[in-house]
């Protein structure tokens, strides 16, 4: 039996406050937060787990409906369960992602091998499928790319699919941090260097030809300003993990440190927006 390293706390909530909390779990050391129907989910080293913060964190919004379970999660199992569940993804007759267990299909243009462990971002969320179809508009080729909140680093490995000659690829999420070179392994990529840390603490000092952010609302409009000062002139941030509804917020925040959007495209009530600095 494989020991238990993390623990999954599942919270019920409604929509209207599931982004708020997920912002406030990003600030302990809750990892790979994901949307469900009925709330969301968070994932914790078990080590780390302190059930008096959780609850800290959910009384400040006791006028809502709110209950929370906490069940182990087994290592071992990850993968075996991706395997039985998840099948390859296809984006736009152009892009196949499959984990190492898929047969491999040369018939597209674009392969990636993503076995993902316990990091989210395997092309089977609307946010990521709409990532990497924003990556196939925008130039790649001979650029240099910043991947923010990289998770299993597909689109970091896109990005040096399409042609770019240096990516950073970087996360706070240990679990990411540890899959994130496997995949990058994988596909054979030998440009892309992963970081463990934050836009904040990583410190990188230099412009970038092209960002990438797949995180969510609050996140993306606490670090826009940020991001911008990080493009070169010129050059292009795309963003996902933020529903259609709040595209306006987002690009009124872009807009406040000089970038213009350029193209919006929407999946299943979820968003993605290109900019350029002007």
């Amino acid at each position: 039996m494989a020991g238990v390293d993390f623990l999954a706390v599942k919270i019920y909530c409604s929509g209207e406050i599931r982004e708020i909390l997920i912002a406030e779990l990003s600030q302990l050391d809750y990892d790979s937060m994901m949307e469900t129907d009925d709330g969301l989910e968070a994932y914790i080293d078990k080590a780390r787990f302190n059930e008096q913060d959780l609850n800290d964190i959910l009384n400040k919004y006791n006028g809502h409906s709110i209950a929370y379970e906490v069940t182990p999660v087994v290592s071992r199992n990850w993968n075996e369960e991706w395997e039985k569940n998840y099948d390859p993804i296809v984006v736009e007759d152009k892009i196949y992602v499959r984990a190492t267990f898929h047969r491999e299909d040369s018939s597209f243009p674009y392969e990636i091998i993503i076995n993902p462990r316990m990091s989210f971002g395997t092309g089977h969320h609307a946010t990521t499928w709409l990532m990497l179809k924003n990556q196939m508009r925008v130039d790649h080729k001979g650029k240099t790319v910043l991947d923010a909140g990289t998770g299993t680093a597909i689109l970091a490995i896109m990005a040096e699919k399409l042609g770019a000659r240096e990516v950073i690829a970087y996360d706070n999420n240990s679990w990411s941090i540890e899959n994130a070179p496997e995949n990058v392994s994988l596909n054979h990529c030998r440009n892309i260097e992963i970081m463990e840390g934050t836009i904040d603490s990583l410190r990188l000092g230099r412009r970038f030809d092209l960002i990438l952010a797949n995180i969510n609302k609050n996140v993306l409009l606490s670090e826009t300003g940020q991001y911008a000062d990080h493009l070169v002139d010129g050059g292009k941030l795309i963003l996902s993990g933020f529903y259609e509804q709040d595209d306006q917020s987002i690009i009124d925040c872009a807009a406040s440190s000089g970038l213009e959007l350029i193209h919006s495209g929407h999946r299943n009530d979820w968003s993605s927006l290109v900019f350029v600095k002007k």
